[in-house]
């Protein structure tokens, strides 16, 4: 059975148990910080601090979030005080559950959430208008096909049995990989397997290989003689994430999201200026040590501002989010997804980034 979304990896505990379970909670926790109805700038915010507010609203934003490297950094924000300082009242709520967020946005109960590109686009071809304003990061090693012994080359793949989530963007990393050297699924068989069984399947010895994302990637590599073949790292801009918002939000409170977009490249510099509190933080809730969060962040390549504004723009490989869309948009179809494309006219606003990048020179 196909699932209905793409599902982002759980940076959770790494016990076993939790990565029976990882995608199966519908818990939902959420905090509200307490403003102090002013402006300004985050002290200590470093060398890209905006040099003037946004114009916001009294309104809160409610915001979604889940577990993975790219988007704890909106826990630093929540926690270090950013959305206050620069005026933005943020309900942020922590979504247990991935795909709960998902269906919360696409209900019109957030005015934002945390998304891959891949689900942006499902929803968007579903029905739920979604605009991406903040390029978060890249998977860049945490999404992963792993093999036995016998698997030493993407070619090798020919014939061999392949469990994966269908629909999952570990699913559309494999078929990266497979084109990359002029295979298709076809060349495969392919097994349609929930990613938590096919990491066990695979380290039982059910497949030839597996395709999943961290944490399940521990219990796969549990089996004796296994190794990634290849992962997100090798092809970059493969798989992206975001805040995306609705469209009612652009155009009834852009002063809002443009505080929003400051808030998330402030709490990048406050991190990069206090990186032991930062780390503290997230790990926090990620439920990990912070050892152990730096092992998973290594995974994930967080976007500086020049980073985030190159791939807004147009291009000829995944660096660009264009190029990414036009990628992904078949492969929606084609996995039985949805029925018919995204519609990526306006699924990009650049606006937001770049009028930060002019307040502070970048």
């Amino acid at each position: 059975m196909r699932t209905r979304h793409l599902r982002r990896p759980v940076v959770g505990a790494l016990a076993l148990v939790l990565l029976a379970a990882a995608c199966g909670s519908d818990d939902e926790t959420s905090t509200t910080p307490a403003t102090d109805g002013g402006g300004g700038t985050v002290e200590g915010g470093g060398e890209g601090q905006a040099t003037e507010e946004a114009a916001t609203s009294s309104e809160t934003l409610t915001l979604g979030y889940s577990a993975w490297p790219g988007w704890f950094p909106l826990a630093v924000a929540e926690e270090a005080g950013i959305f206050e300082e620069v005026g933005l009242d943020v309900d942020l709520r922590f979504f247990a559950d991935y795909l709960g967020s998902l269906d919360a946005m696409a209900a019109g109960q957030l005015d934002g959430n945390t998304q891959t590109l891949n689900d942006t686009m499902f929803s968007d071809a579903s029905g739920s208008d979604q605009v991406i304003v903040v390029v978060n990061d890249n998977s860049t090693g945490n999404d992963a096909i792993i093999c036995d012994e016998s698997v030493t080359s993407i070619e090798d793949l020919e014939g061999r049995t392949v469990a994966a989530e269908p629909g999952v963007v570990d699913h559309f990393l494999l078929l990266q990989g497979l084109e990359s050297v002029g295979l298709t699924e076809d060349d495969i068989d392919f097994r349609g397997v929930l990613t938590g069984d096919a990491a066990a399947g695979f380290a039982a010895g059910e497949f030839d290989c597996v395709g999943v994302f961290a944490p399940f990637t521990v219990q796969a590599l549990e089996r004796e003689g296994s190794a990634v073949l290849f992962d997100s790292a090798d092809f970059p801009g493969t798989i992206p994430d975001h805040i995306v918002v609705s469209p009612e939000l652009i155009a009834e409170r852009p002063g809002d999201v443009q505080a929003l977009v400051d808030a998330w490249y402030l709490t990048l510099d406050y991190i990069e200026d206090n990186p032991e509190e930062s780390i503290a933080i997230m790990a926090d809730v990620a439920e990990v040590s912070p050892e152990g969060y730096e092992a998973f962040a290594e995974g994930t390549t967080l976007f500086s501002l020049e980073d985030a504004l190159a791939a807004f723009e147009d291009g000829d490989d995944t660096s660009s989010l264009q190029f990414t869309a036009e990628l992904i948009n078949p492969f929606l179809v084609e996995s039985g997804l949805s029925e018919t494309e995204a519609d990526l006219e306006g699924l990009f606003d650049p606006s937001f980034t770049q009028d930060y990048a002019e307040r502070v020179g970048g």
